[in-house]
């Protein structure tokens, strides 16, 4: 599969965030079938074979002082690529609009797992079916600011 980063839409999503944080950062999913405006922050990541960053905008939720990210890749067998590399190094960078955030990964488990999980559904309703249509329970992601 190629890069994210090199389909078009996404790619000029990164473009946007790295030129207008603000307008990236509440970004409109309507012309891809989303329910609208949707909260997007820009990770990225260290990759896990290259050594190189890889950025990715993702729609997020928050939880206390964190940020929290969900790994659904659509709903798709495997995990994303992004979720591999925090994996291998949960050390990571977000812009939150214009905001730069050093942050640490971690998975969420249990009543913790199940309370971001119904929020970020609230959020973005395509989650529920994402999980329905995979045998991998799809990981809750918070990001700790560091």
């Amino acid at each position: 599969m190629a890069n994210f980063s090199e389909i078009p839409w996404i790619a000029e999503h990164i473009a946007l965030y790295k030129s207008d944080p603000e307008k990236a950062h509440q970004w409109d999913s309507t012309p891809l079938g989303g329910p609208g405006i949707l909260p997007t922050l820009l990770l990225t990541t260290k990759g896990r074979k290259s050594g190189e960053p890889r950025s990715l905008p993702l729609i997020y939720g928050e939880h206390g002082d964190s940020y929290v990210i969900i790994a659904s890749k659509g709903g798709m067998p495997d995990h994303p690529l992004w979720f591999r590399n925090l994996e291998a190094d949960p050390e990571c960078d977000l812009m939150v609009g214009p905001k730069a955030v050093h942050a640490r990964a971690r998975v969420a488990e249990g009543a913790e797992r199940e309370e971001i999980w119904a929020k970020m559904v609230e959020l973005y309703p395509p989650y529920t079916d994402y999980q329905d249509n995979t045998e991998r329970t799809i990981p809750v992601v918070v990001l700790d600011p560091a």
